[in-house]
């Protein structure tokens, strides 16, 4: 939608009130909730009908883009998410953000972006936020100002109300996405190129296991579907995630979801409960949607005991930082070991890192491919085997311009895609191309 279409709905939001007090006095907001249970179609008919009548009986010439504009923000607030419920409907809103009664942002493309919708008071933020997290089963109040969940469409909101959000209600709406993104899409939108999307998927299938670093909203989820892809069918696949968003299409797939505590403190069910579990579970594989404490420890250690070809992501800014990461993790799980043990630990279970980024353009790429190349003096070697480099200049759109640097793979990684060799034909044409680039640099 573009929001300078979005024209005020009249010239005064004293009318559209008075509107919506004469539809109210045929309709009690109970009876519309009761029928809207029955027959949705049938109230929203009704409304209508209500709200046309009004319009005639305020003996105001109201042009018929305006009328049906208005009808629609009148079945907007009753049935959905008011103001804010086209920006739900649009498929190119990736986010939603309100910040305050007349700060409501989006992204879109990449882009932060002020959109041109506002809110009366506070009083109609906490209603949307109310209207979003009671069916939820979810409270928020005073005494429990903060809520983090999901929505049936698998969109991912967090609410935070005063004391916690000092100026105003806070909603945070990030969408899911109902498209499923291949390697192809992502090549067409720049994120990676074809050689690296053929790696990705060797790495996956010789059974690697790979860490997706990023920053927030840099596509570490998205590229870690798109990775998942690669998993055979014919294996059993465990999903672990706080809020699920994988959209995995094999037919054996176990989806589990951690689970906050219930008013009272009781029932909490963390990641690394999960990741506890499913390994009395028989998984062939393991993704966790993103590694975020002690259940790096036990990720770790399945890894390390048979659990080859897991897949997760980590909030990190580079390859070196997400195994720093990985320590620290380590150390909150309680563990008690010198820092170079966890790192040997770290390199017997990573193979490979891929780091994300949202570039200033708004665009999100993969702008490293790193192996766990060997591990010398207590320390982890990293090798960059993809790197994206760019110019300092922009083409006339504003994009960034750069180019993928393909620097051959080491001993490691060679070994395990050559056992895989049997299993995947695209391992054989990239050992090749491998081979050529290291003969050319000798």
């Amino acid at each position: 939608m573009d929001e300078s279409k979005n024209l005020p709905l009249l010239d005064s939001e004293e009318y559209y009130r008075k509107i919506r007090e004469f539809i109210f006095r045929y309709l009690s907001p109970a009876e519309i909730l009761r029928e809207k249970s029955k027959a949705g179609s049938q109230i929203k008919n009704e409304i209508r009908t209500l709200a046309l009548r009004a319009v005639q009986e305020s003996k105001r010439i109201i042009p018929m883009e305006y009328q049906e504009q208005l009808i629609q923000r009148l079945l907007n607030e009753i049935f959905g998410f008011g103001i804010i419920q086209p920006l739900l409907e649009d498929e190119d809103v990736a986010e939603i953000m309100i910040v305050s009664p007349d700060q409501v942002y989006i992204e879109r493309s990449g882009k932060l972006i002020l959109a041109d919708y506002r809110f009366d008071n506070e009083a109609q933020i906490l209603q949307i936020i109310d209207r979003i997290v009671s069916p939820l089963g979810r409270r928020i109040d005073e005494s429990s100002p903060l809520v983090d969940a999901r929505l049936p469409d698998g969109s991912r909101i967090n609410a935070v109300i005063p004391p916690i959000a000092v100026k105003s209600p806070t909603l945070t709406i990030r969408k899911f996405k109902t498209s499923i993104l291949e390697y192809q899409s992502l090549i067409k939108l720049g994120s990676m190129n074809s050689m690296i999307a053929e790696f990705l998927d060797i790495c996956v299938h010789a059974r690697m296991n790979i860490l997706i670093s990023g920053g927030t909203g840099s596509g570490k989820t998205t590229l870690l579907n798109v990775c998942s892809s690669s998993i055979p069918a014919d294996e059993r696949i465990i999903t672990i995630e706080d809020s699920i968003e994988l959209q995995l299409l094999q037919p054996h797939v176990v989806s589990l979801e951690g689970r906050p505590a219930n008013i009272e403190g009781q029932g909490r069910i963390t990641i690394r409960d999960l990741v506890i579990n499913s390994l009395r579970m028989r998984p062939d594989r393991i993704v966790v949607g993103e590694v975020r404490g002690p259940e790096a420890f036990d990720m770790l250690q399945a890894m390390n005991t048979g659990h080859d070809g897991s897949l997760s992501t980590i909030h990190s800014n580079s390859p070196k930082d997400a195994v720093s990461r990985l320590i620290a993790m380590v150390y909150m799980a309680g563990i008690d070991m010198p820092v170079h043990v966890i790192r040997e630990m770290i390199f017997g279970a990573v193979e490979i890192i891929v780091q994300t980024s949202r570039l200033p353009d708004g665009s999100r790429k993969i702008i490293a491919v790193s192996s766990l190349d060997s591990f010398q003096e207590d320390e982890i070697v990293i090798h960059d085997i993809f790197q994206f480099v760019w110019s300092d200049q922009n083409d006339d759109e504003g994009k960034i311009i750069g180019h993928y640097q393909f620097n051959g793979i080491g001993k490691r990684l060679d070994q395990k895609i050559r056992r895989s060799m049997r299993n995947n034909p695209l391992a054989k044409a990239f050992l090749e191309k491998n081979q050529l680039l290291q003969e050319k640099e000798r």
